[in-house]
């Protein structure tokens, strides 16, 4: 394990990176690299520093290596976080971004989130060389999807469809859509927007439709809890009323101890001082499915969450989630 750099002293009000490289990490898929980019970037904008003021070092995640079976077999969340939050425990680095998404709802001794960035679009995108959208599609489609997620939604919308597995970054599930191994798929529209690819959206579909996951569109900088300087620096990329929904939506899934094996979807949206979260848990076939809406002040988001689900366990969403594990 590196010794932990000696760290700059700082006086109130002032923030001196001159003295030091911010080391960034993050996976190395074009998305993550690009999310990479952003907070650089966005750094490099609040404190006026140049590009070589920071190195961007990857990391290979379990997640990233595991290619020949569904991630819902060999685990829950974390497997595209786990490397990186070691090396950031390690000293290696100085700070993790993820999509947040991908991240425990309970975090590593001494990590914790610094900053989360303003939200991309939340909604799912539907892509298709043929058809226009999922209501066009014809009965005994085949769909291209990893997420169970999304899986039992379309399967809750259209039965008469065919769900396959559809596994890898961005670039290798278009490959595979254009090699004809399913007529469509569902991604996240934050993410084509960050790689410039918003054009390959044949049609956003409405969270009314298809619920995204928790904190889907929100990248997050993870950073150790002890690092004031890091903590100082990454302050400015904060998005309050981002945060807050994710708060409430991170309370739903920690509450549930969802993991890739259960169909968890859930959204927050902050209207003025009032808080307004659904949730959704599905059985994988799409068959049975809770779903609760509620509103909350603002300030309690964290409570809000937790009710939200509290309340779906006592519907019997408990039961699924029992099956799950």
């Amino acid at each position: 394990m590196a010794p932990p750099r000696s760290t700059v002293a700082l006086t109130p009000g002032a923030l001196d990176l001159q003295a030091r490289t911010l080391r960034i990490g993050t996976r190395g898929s074009p998305l993550a690299l690009a999310q990479a980019h952003e907070v650089r970037a966005r750094l490099m904008a609040a404190h006026g520093l140049p590009e070589e003021a920071f190195e961007i070092r990857v990391y290979k995640t379990t997640g990233d290596a595991i290619q020949d079976r569904p991630l819902a077999e060999v685990g829950g969340k974390g497997l595209f976080t786990k490397e990186i939050e070691e090396a950031l425990i390690a000293h290696e680095i100085d700070l993790a971004v993820h999509s947040m998404k991908d991240m425990q709802t309970v975090l590593p001794d001494g990590l914790v989130v610094g900053a989360v960035l303003k939200r991309e679009d939340v909604r799912d995108a539907f892509l298709s060389l043929k058809y226009a959208s999922l209501a066009a599609l014809p009965e005994g489609a085949v769909v291209g999807t990893s997420s169970l997620r999304r899986q039992a939604q379309v399967k809750r919308i259209r039965p008469d469809l065919s769900v396959v597995g559809f596994r890898g970054n961005v670039q290798t599930r278009l490959k595979k859509l254009a090699d004809g191994v399913a007529d469509a798929t569902l991604l996240a529209c934050a993410g084509l927007n960050r790689l410039g690819m918003a054009d390959r959206i044949t049609s956003p579909i409405a969270t009314e439709d298809i619920l995204p996951a928790v904190a889907q569109g929100a990248i997050a900088v993870e950073i150790r809890g002890d690092d004031e300087g890091t903590a100082k620096a990454v302050a400015p990329l904060n998005d309050p009323e981002t945060a807050l929904c994710v708060t409430a939506e991170r309370a739903f899934l920690a509450r549930l101890e969802g993991s890739c094996r259960t169909p968890i979807a859930g959204l927050a949206a902050l209207n003025g001082d009032t808080l307004t979260f659904r949730g959704m848990v599905f059985s994988v076939d799409g068959e049975q499915c809770f779903d609760i809406t509620r509103e909350a002040p603002a300030g309690d988001a964290a409570a809000l969450g937790t009710a939200c689900a509290d309340a779906l366990i006592e519907l019997g969403a408990g039961a699924l989630l029992a099956r799950s594990l």
